[in-house]
């Protein structure tokens, strides 16, 4: 039995590996007179090697996988960015301005603001904001020292983009080239230059938070109306606005005599006199792909830069899904901004 016992020790040993001379069997302690068993070299050195090569392959894997994410975070972001139009607004291109790095003279009926330099510059663009600062700035209207943003900044549309597309946004402006470029003091009318008055604006005129699901929608009705309204922010120029500059929902893209710059911004509730209702789907996905009009004119001034950097870009799901929702408004007449007249 003794033996017996010596044996099946030194092969649960063997099985194992190196027993300490104070290991536990079943009695929990080594006999004086049981052999312990050694692996040899050449078995026992791959053992000791086996956690070093473990943590070799970890620390080359992980790096690969984290820039695999982060590539995939950029590339969505970088959709996103060009379907919210960023571009357009905050590159001076009127006087071959860099990129993203602001100055453009935005003209309102409450003064003319300049975009800012939006690149990760630390020094004159947001290259020093947390994730936290830029979310709060598209969901709230706040910088990060927490004062107000004017409204000419559309955050009063870009509240409604979900929590995940703005990391992948942010994400993707973060992999840009930092422009060096100090911002320009806007010059607002007497008293809309007031910062100060701009909590009170929000109070009375802005509801934060992602967009609500509606649950009446189709599955393309509901992401036309997200790109529509939170990423596209088409309501800021094609929503008459009151004498406060908010937009009047009642009227909701009904377009107006008085856009950004003082142009005409054209109806495109599908209205059949007015709007766009007399267009088909076809010539709808024209003006967003192309910028062609159904009548072969091309739209120019803002709606061209909206075609050329970003309904351009879209997938042509998400185009059709624009137009879905787009016919899925109710019809409003507005004969001071019909869509038929030329200036479109």
């Amino acid at each position: 039995m003794k033996n017996s016992a010596s044996v099946a020790a030194a092969r649960r040993g063997a099985r194992i590996g190196a027993r300490q001379n104070s290991g536990g069997g079943r009695s929990g302690q080594w006999g004086a007179g049981h052999r312990i068993f050694v692996l040899p070299p050449a078995l026992l050195l791959p053992i000791l090697l086996l956690p070093a090569l473990l943590l070799s392959a970890l620390l080359t894997v992980r790096p690969v996988l984290a820039q695999d994410e982060d590539g995939a975070a950029i590339s969505r972001g970088a959709y996103l960015f060009a379907a919210a139009g960023c571009a357009g607004c905050h590159t001076d291109v009127e006087n071959d301005g860099p990129p993203l790095a602001g100055g453009r003279a935005l003209e309102t009926p409450f003064g003319i603001f300049y975009s800012p330099n939006i690149t990760p510059d630390p020094e004159t663009g947001i290259g020093d904001w947390t994730d936290a600062d830029f979310l709060r700035a598209l969901r709230e209207g706040k910088a990060p020292d927490g004062s107000t943003y004017f409204p000419v900044f559309p955050y009063t549309s870009f509240t409604l983009i979900a929590d995940a597309d703005v990391a992948d946004m942010w994400a993707y402006m973060r992999s840009l080239e930092p422009v060096t470029r100090e911002n320009q003091a806007h010059d607002a009318a007497f008293p809309f230059g007031w910062r100060g008055l701009l909590p009170i604006w929000q109070w009375l005129h802005f509801d934060p938070g992602p967009m609500a699901a509606d649950d009446g929608a189709t599955l393309e009705i509901a992401r036309g109306a997200y790109l529509v309204n939170a990423l596209g922010h088409c309501g800021e120029c094609h929503t008459p606005r009151g004498a406060m500059g908010a937009m009047d929902r009642d009227r909701w893209l009904a377009g107006t005599a008085d856009g950004p710059e003082g142009g005409k911004i054209p109806n495109i509730t599908p209205d059949i006199g007015t709007g766009i209702g007399a267009w088909s789907d076809a010539e709808t996905l024209r003006v967003l792909e192309s910028g062609m009009l159904p009548d072969f004119d091309v739209v120019g001034g803002g709606m061209g830069e909206v075609v050329r950097n970003s309904t351009s870009k879209l997938t042509e799901s998400d185009r059709l899904a624009i137009v879905a929702y787009l016919r899925s408004l109710p019809a409003i007449e507005n004969e001071e901004a019909a869509a038929t007249q030329p200036e479109y």
